[in-house]
């Protein structure tokens, strides 16, 4: 079954939450998991396929563009449903519960402070519920990034 993890980023600034969400994506990488990072749009997919080579100094995640992605390429970053040979990690950045998301191991979703992002994340974590998942909760502090320990909230 899949494991799913809400992180709470605070503030209410987009940029904030995506620059977590890659943060989260570097280590997934660097631990050798394949990651697809599911946006809301190709307009998104391609501010996030910018941001994944300067989100931090030094910072290399190898990543393409789906579709259109090599099989070989590490993250897949895109805006609809993810490809079927992609299964360890979906980092979800779209208002919606993404296509397909029971087939991977780990589910990461961020909300940020914006209203309408804790709205759209509600009615996931409760799709999530409702479909017999046991969603956790971390409440970040924007010292350690994803992975640090966090509250449960």
């Amino acid at each position: 079954m899949t494991r799913i993890d809400f992180y709470l980023v605070p503030g209410a600034d987009p940029h904030g939450r995506r620059v977590t969400a890659c943060r989260l994506i570097e280590k997934a990488y660097r631990q050798g998991h394949r990651v697809y990072l599911h946006t809301s749009s190709e307009e998104e997919a391609r501010l996030l396929d910018e941001l994944l080579w300067t989100f931090r100094q030094g910072s290399f995640v190898p990543h393409e563009l789906f579709p259109g992605a090599a099989e070989e390429a590490p993250v897949w970053v895109g805006y609809g449903p993810a490809p079927d040979s992609l299964t360890d990690v979906l980092v979800n950045l779209a208002p919606e519960v993404p296509v397909g998301f029971e087939r991977f191991q780990r589910l990461a979703e961020f909300i940020d402070e914006d209203e309408a992002v804790k709205r759209a994340g509600r009615r996931r974590y409760k799709a999530y519920k409702d479909a017999g998942y046991a969603p956790a909760t971390h409440r970040l502090d924007g010292v350690g990034g994803p992975g640090s320990p966090g509250e449960a909230g």
